[in-house]
């Protein structure tokens, strides 16, 4: 068995492209990751990237919005409705945003280390 750069593969994953070749497209829609890849024809069903994207999303959102918010409110002291709608749409547009590349790099992670099985060809 030849050994898969975890490296490449989450490269590949977090630009939503197959963790094997990093040519075909990762997903078919949204979140909804593809059977198999398009280009490579490496299988892809069997990813277990259920929970996980969620919390590192959180994570990230968190370290980002938080000092922020409190950087904010030390220097300007705004109302509670502004940091509501400030802080509550900066947290929904970067979790969107952030929840396919997140959820592609553990695909690309299982992938690498031949988990859920993923190891099967080369």
């Amino acid at each position: 068995m030849r050994k898969r750069s975890a490296w490449n593969a989450v490269k590949n994953g977090v630009r939503m492209r197959c963790p094997s070749c990093g040519e075909g497209r990762c997903f078919s829609s949204y979140l909804k990751v593809s059977d198999q890849c398009p280009n490579c024809g490496e299988e892809l069903h069997h990813h277990r990237a259920d929970d996980a994207p969620p919390y590192i999303v959180i994570a990230i959102v968190g370290k980002i919005v938080v000092p922020l918010a409190v950087a904010l409110e030390l220097a300007v002291m705004p109302p509670v409705w502004l940091h509501a709608l400030l802080w509550g749409s900066l947290i929904i547009g970067l979790s969107l945003l952030l929840l396919p590349p997140v959820k592609g790099a553990v695909v690309g992670i299982q992938w690498a280390n031949r988990m859920h099985g993923f190891g099967g060809h080369d």
